[in-house]
């Protein structure tokens, strides 16, 4: 059913819930059992001389720790990846892989994505974000993924996992092994601020205010008089702008939200040519002789450019 004058986030705040558990895992590179990664390794098709290769520089892994200012004698490794080592950011991922299929391989607990799919999770090295429409599927999934994660010597922080929910009629707790996992009106995801209202003013805001860090850390670029002013505008847009502009691409923009934007890069533009009040000049000059494009085009071209990219990723995943 179609409603007029409704955006996708007027239907998705209408017709369904959303729950999303931010998982933390503890001691995550030095818990995963290796035993089982080195099956999970032959599962996945690595080749047994590889594995062999890997496994042995894993096997006899001693440490020393400094303890009351003294270092202690040797002693054995045996759980973990060797932190630093090239191998290791794969391994973890590969383990990761495994859990979620293996957690969310029973039954339909994600959200709806497209017609024929679903998104269980988004996963980026260990930072899980588990999504579900309902309270009772997120409370099946979670246990699941605990459980799963446990078979491979992982445990779920407790006291760190934190449960943001999107217009939820079910005001129930998630809770895991008997301890309620907190409930939060927002949570900080890959840099983004994610809040239960499914906006995006708190994230614009935070982005305008490590802008505006960014922007008074480099006074001395702007007061300089040995710099161009095509060399300034190039450190602003690769080190102010960039950290305005992170993320811009998932913003649900609105008019308010383009105008604090657009405020905060005219401000400063004009720092930037050392124009100051009374005098002015109109928003068109000023672009031009910085070389911006309006931030509301500048976000729309941004938006499309990943979406084109995030396409054809898609394009090139349904081909393998």
């Amino acid at each position: 059913m179609h409603r007029p004058n409704c955006n996708t986030t007027d239907h998705r705040r209408t017709i369904r819930s959303l729950y999303i558990n931010f998982i933390d895992y503890e001691k995550v590179f030095d818990s995963v059992d290796r035993r089982t990664l080195w099956k999970l390794l032959r599962q996945y098709g690595v080749p047994e001389k590889i594995v062999n290769i890997i496994r042995n520089s894993h096997d006899g892994l001693q440490c020393k720790v400094v303890h009351g200012g003294q270092l202690t004698d040797a002693f054995q490794v045996r759980t973990g990846v060797k932190q630093g080592c090239l191998p290791s950011p794969f391994l973890f991922l590969l383990v990761v892989d495994w859990i979620m299929r293996t957690s969310t391989s029973e039954g339909k607990h994600g959200i709806q994505w497209t017609a024929q799919n679903q998104l269980y999770d988004l996963d980026f090295a260990d930072d899980l974000a588990l999504l579900s429409h309902t309270h009772e599927q997120m409370q099946i999934k979670t246990a699941s993924v605990a459980a799963v994660s446990a078979s491979v010597g992982l445990s779920i922080h407790k006291g760190k996992t934190k449960v943001l929910k999107f217009r939820a009629e079910n005001s129930n707790p998630v809770i895991l092994d008997g301890e309620i996992l907190e409930d939060v009106e927002s949570f900080t995801y890959m840099g983004s601020i994610i809040d239960e209202q499914g906006g995006s003013d708190a994230d614009v805001n935070a982005r305008i205010g490590k802008a505006r860090v960014a922007f008074l850390q480099l006074k001395k670029i702007w007061n300089s008089k040995q710099l161009s002013t095509n060399m300034k505008v190039r450190i602003f847009n690769t080190n102010v702008k960039a950290v305005l502009l992170y993320g811009a691409e998932t913003w649900r923009t609105t008019t308010t939200t383009i105008k604090k934007v657009q405020v905060f890069i005219n401000s400063c533009l004009l720092k930037i040519l050392n124009i100051h009040w009374p005098d002015t000049i109109s928003n068109s000059l000023l672009w031009e002789r910085t070389n911006q494009l309006p931030a509301e085009e500048e976000i729309r071209k941004g938006r499309w450019k990943w979406i084109g990219h995030r396409s054809f990723k898609f394009i090139l995943l349904l081909h393998i």
